[in-house]
């Protein structure tokens, strides 16, 4: 894994390019879009005032299933950056976005991810799993893989980007041990998570939790009887007390799962609503990264048998703006 340092040598190698090439800053911000919500968050953290960023998919809009807009390709060929995810997340928009490539400047920030700590997949031949921002240490990757974008795209702005950068992931640092402490709470028997579709593989391999989805790492994914009928087994034979629906995901199938535990005498809740594909509503504190992973932490560890501070992290949890 890089190291901070190393990222600030990184960073300052393009500034010196920047003070050595005149001309190169826009006048007023740089107009930068992102496909998801957690991108955006990261150019907004790093790029500071410098920055005008516009998110195409907010709250509960499922990545996997999006196709852009005549809006969308507007603002998009109109910005100087554009940040997609990669990884066959927006599976509907890469032909899209390579045929961008060649006139604007698109960065796929998640493939720069070393390969080796990524996912694979039975049901993806060659494709790993992308959902990296379940990790916070993953997520590293991401936001510096941003920094360096927006660096190349404003390099007179190379020090202070750098300088958020260095922030950032310190809080990111803040947010990770959070969530190992809250959940080292939940007992050894509970550490089954079961969700709507396969998201939280990096949080159950960071955090030590068995993760069972209904659909795989896609929501276009067929969630068939047969898997349904195997994970009410799963339900019972383990006695897991409690599912987890998804603000993206439509939740039939979460709830045809609890009615075939109770065909089987066994009775299962829904511990909550957890941020899976997409961050809460905008202005609220779960529409941060840090918010988004921070409600997760807390829901999770709290409906299975964790003691967890109301507030989550910093008591801003339900708390709006």
């Amino acid at each position: 894994m890089l190291s901070r340092r190393h990222t600030l040598l990184g960073l300052g190698a393009v500034a010196a390019l920047a003070s050595a090439t005149p001309g190169l800053a826009a006048e007023g911000k740089l107009t930068v879009v992102a496909t998801t919500g957690m991108i955006a968050d990261a150019a907004r953290q790093i790029g500071g005032a410098e920055v005008a960023v516009t998110a195409l998919m907010g709250a509960g809009v499922d990545p996997h299933a999006y196709r852009q807009t005549r809006t969308d390709i507007a603002a998009m060929t109109r910005a100087d950056l554009v940040l997609w995810h990669g990884l066959y997340l927006e599976a509907q928009m890469e032909d899209f976005f390579h045929s961008l490539a060649r006139k604007r400047v698109v960065v796929p920030v998640a493939e720069a991810m070393p390969k080796d700590l990524l996912r694979g997949h039975d049901d993806y031949a060659d494709k790993f799993d992308p959902h990296v921002w379940m990790s916070p240490e993953m997520w590293k990757h991401v936001v510096r893989e941003v920094a360096r974008a927006l660096i190349e795209a404003r390099p007179a702005a190379a020090d202070l980007f750098a300088a958020n950068l260095e922030r950032h992931l310190g809080e990111l640092d803040r947010l990770s041990d959070y969530g190992r402490r809250v959940v080292a709470g939940v007992p050894d028997d509970n550490r089954v998570l079961v969700t709507a579709h396969d998201a939280f593989g990096y949080f159950g391999r960071d955090y030590g939790f068995d993760v069972l989805g209904i659909q795989g790492i896609s929501t276009q994914s067929e969630a068939g009887l047969n898997r349904i009928g195997e994970l009410v087994d799963v339900l019972v034979d383990r006695q897991v007390k409690a599912v987890f629906v998804e603000t993206s995901v439509a939740d039939r199938s979460m709830r045809a799962l609890i009615e075939g535990a109770a065909a089987k005498d066994h009775e299962v809740v829904i511990g909550g609503e957890l941020f899976s594909d997409a961050m809460g509503a905008e202005g609220t504190y779960e529409a941060t990264y840090l918010g988004m992973l921070d409600h997760n932490f807390t829901t999770i560890a709290g409906a299975l048998g964790a003691d967890v501070p109301t507030g989550g992290m910093d008591g801003k949890l339900g708390a709006g703006h």
